[in-house]
């Protein structure tokens, strides 16, 4: 948006699609705002327009715009907060004689985006949670758009396919706000379709993304959707295999069997003498371990290929590699660099964010790397592809 369209939307005080604030004190707040603006109930398939440093009645707070407000403004995006997460720009401007921060946040094409486990909608120049008929209407936008792969329907796949106790049970509780589920009745059916798990009525159908974290047999329908395993007695694939698995089933059960596995594997060493006290010392960090391998299954591409994470465990350094090459703005040159980050599967990487597999976002390489280092293992290593992304940790000498 150039100058005179914000121009124009600050001093439009009624349009539902403006919000004025004199400072970020109140970031909740905030994330509501962008939230509403990214589920755009009203459809006007239009960005929503966050200015920071003026007063609800559009006159100028000069407030200072400085790097760290720009940034805090900008880390909203990615903090795992709002999901799935939104399109949006933040930008430094003088309007009008007043220096502002200015939030432009595009329409989601998969809503409804939640903050913090609720959906936020506009309803005039107000924000308000939406009702469950404003859930379905957010959900039927769908329909229109080209979807990223992991919520693109499965016409052949029907709800008998879900684990639907899993769903309940486990995914239900992870995702929503407590007072949000108690108040919630809305059919399964419903409640689906919300999360992105199935497509709405009159002819629900699972998506991707729900066969992947909640399907009986998600292999059925995504074949590539498990991770092969291989212990192997030596530094080299000739050599005799210890232990061998493939991993799969949805993915709660995929991710705590693997964080099981790699526990089992790793070997702790007892020192008796150096210190007054036992210090027992792995010759891999399981937090690396998990970082790495979630990062594979959250990373890795879907479409179009047969191939497994595969891990392989030598006797001196372990291998992760997972289909598919840089994303979006990551390449080969920027891949594990601090702050670099994109996602070929968002939905996915909410999914594990609810479930508590993801701590926060774009941090998992650099607490992999803390992690090796405090226990004094070599640094990591990367093999980056067009096709495929192998990371090597070495074992603590």
């Amino acid at each position: 948006m150039n100058d005179q369209e914000l121009e124009v939307l600050l001093n439009d005080l009624e349009s539902d699609r403006v919000e004025r604030k004199a400072s970020i004190s109140d970031k909740g707040k905030l994330c509501e705002t962008i939230c509403a603006f990214a589920n755009d109930l009203p459809n006007h398939q239009q960005a929503g327009v966050l200015f920071i440093g003026v007063h609800d009645n559009g006159t100028c707070a000069n407030l200072t715009i400085d790097d760290r407000l720009l940034v805090t403004l900008s880390a909203m995006r990615s903090d795992g907060n709002i999901l799935p997460f939104p399109t949006m720009v933040v930008q430094k401007r003088i309007i009008a004689g007043c220096e502002l921060a200015v939030v432009i946040v595009e329409p989601s094409d998969a809503p409804p985006v939640r903050f913090n486990g609720r959906v936020w909608i506009r309803v005039g120049p107000r924000k308000a949670t939406a009702t469950a008929e404003e859930e379905r209407r957010l959900a039927e936008k769908r329909r229109a758009k080209d979807l990223p792969f992991d919520i693109r329907p499965l016409p052949f796949a029907s709800l008998d396919d879900l684990d639907l106790d899993i769903f309940c049970r486990v995914y239900l509780p992870s995702s929503l706000a407590v007072d949000v589920l108690e108040e919630n009745q809305r059919t399964v059916e419903q409640q689906l379709a919300s999360i992105r798990f199935a497509t709405v009525e009159p002819q629900p159908k699972p998506t991707i993304l729900g066969v992947l974290v909640v399907g009986n047999d998600p292999r059925q329908f995504v074949p590539c959707a498990y991770v092969q395993f291989l212990r192997i007695e030596g530094t080299e694939l000739t050599d005799p295999i210890k232990d061998q698995k493939e991993i799969s089933g949805p993915l709660p059960d995929l991710l705590r069997i693997l964080d099981e596995t790699f526990q089992v594997h790793i070997s702790v060493a007892t020192d008796i003498t150096s210190q007054p006290v036992e210090i027992r010392q792995p010759d891999y960090p399981i937090v690396a371990l998990q970082q790495i391998g979630r990062n594979a299954i959250l990373h890795r591409i879907y479409e179009g290929t047969n191939a497994p994470v595969r891990i392989t465990w030598f006797s001196d350094r372990i291998e992760i590699q997972n289909p598919g090459g840089p994303f979006g703005q990551v390449n080969r040159q920027n891949f594990g660099q601090p702050g670099i980050t994109d996602y070929r599967n968002p939905h996915l990487a909410e999914a594990m964010k609810n479930l508590g597999y993801v701590q926060r976002f774009g941090l998992g390489i650099q607490l992999a790397r803390q992690q090796l280092q405090n226990n004094g293992n070599p640094p990591l290593e990367f093999t980056v592809e067009d096709a495929h992304v192998l990371v090597t940790l070495k074992r603590k000498s």
